[in-house]
């Protein structure tokens, strides 16, 4: 099947960040055939994780349908990532980004890397007893292993991986001022600990690795300006979760419906996800309603539309579109509260003042 799978990255003879040996190139140009042979492990039998790898979590996970999460990036010796736009990080050539999923066991390990020619991505898929993970088909694995009753994961095909990654402004997800700030909110649904060894914001500057940072950053580190902590969370979980597809200036620009939180936001300015969602109409006409409805209605969950489609599965109709098969319960009681009671304390006002003009 070799030749349906599309080369991830070049240079895999590029001397791995703090380690001592260089990882193999495949003769044929294509990507590794075994994750063993990227470069992530320095010893594949114990699972011992190479030196120069930086493991991280960001403050508001993705949610993908309960999978436990283990996350590292590796920058060429000598490199750095330029933040000099806080909410466009540029990623040196030779970046490399790994995200293992489990499920009670491990089930997939997806791979990026930056190259001259762009970013390049693939999947490894591990076998059932967790001894070897290969590379998946470029149309990914629709029915991987159980997660309930019924619900296999699915691994995502390559076109899958650009849909997500290169909707917006950056190709890196979940690795940004906002995700690594150290003000991390303690009730971001399904919050994880910074694991040992994790590096944060603050830790990329003062390793050198982050430059150009202006300096408000680290003084007061990115944090979301919330009237209440449940519209704290609630926003957070909107910009990691839906916030890199709809985005102010990325291919979905022309829906005017951005759920980021960027980080450049100005004091006084109303956070997109309300500001574009708020009372506005909704294009899109939920099965089975009557009529169309605004994307948020303050003070009534049941008849917004974006709270329709984060509680459905249906895949009409479900949001995200892609990477989940069961609705996040958490989230669903988050969104519920934030909308039925946060939004109706003075963010209708908010939302009128930054109508468009016609």
């Amino acid at each position: 099947m070799a030749h349906h799978r599309v080369w991830l990255a070049s240079g895999l003879g590029a001397l791995l960040t703090g380690a001592l040996a260089v990882f193999p190139q495949a003769s044929s140009g294509l990507p590794p055939e075994r994750l063993r042979d990227t470069g992530l492990y320095a010893d594949w039998t114990s699972r011992t994780v190479a030196p120069g790898h930086l493991p991280f979590s960001p403050q508001y996970p993705l949610w993908t349908d309960g999978a436990v999460k283990s996350r590292w990036i590796s920058l060429p010796p000598g490199t750095w990532i330029d933040a000099r736009d806080p909410g466009a990080w540029r990623f040196p050539v030779g970046t490399r980004l790994w995200k293992e999923f489990r499920f009670g066991r491990r089930a997939e390990t997806r791979f990026i890397e930056h190259t001259a020619a762009g970013w390049r991505y693939a999947t490894y898929v591990w076998n059932e007893d967790e001894t070897e993970a290969v590379l998946a088909p470029e149309r990914g694995v629709p029915q991987s292993l159980e997660i309930r009753d019924g619900v296999r994961h699915a691994i995502p095909s390559r076109t899958d991986c650009r849909t997500c990654h290169e909707a917006g402004p950056t190709r890196v997800l979940g690795f940004g001022a906002l995700q690594l700030s150290p003000d991390r909110d303690p009730n971001a649904p399904h919050a994880e600990e910074v694991p040992p060894g994790g590096v944060d914001l603050r830790a990329l500057v003062e390793r050198g690795l982050l430059r150009n940072l202006p300096d408000g950053y680290l003084q007061s580190p990115p944090r979301i300006a919330a009237r209440s902590a449940t519209e704290r969370a609630a926003l957070g979980y909107l910009h990691a979760n839906c916030g890199s597809c709809h985005v102010a200036g990325g291919e979905l620009a022309s829906l005017a419906f951005s759920l980021e939180y960027p980080v450049t936001l100005q004091p006084g300015e109303g956070p997109p996800a309300v500001v574009t969602a708020l009372g506005r109409p909704s294009k899109f006409q939920v099965p089975g309603w009557q009529e169309r409805v605004p994307r948020l209605l303050a003070g009534d969950p049941d008849g917004s539309v974006l709270f329709a489609r984060i509680t459905s599965r249906n895949p009409v109709s479900q949001m995200p579109p892609l990477g989940t098969r069961l609705v996040d319960e958490a989230a669903v009681k988050l969104l519920r509260e934030w909308i039925a009671e946060d939004l109706t304390h003075g963010r209708t006002e908010l939302a009128a003042e930054h109508a468009p003009t016609r």
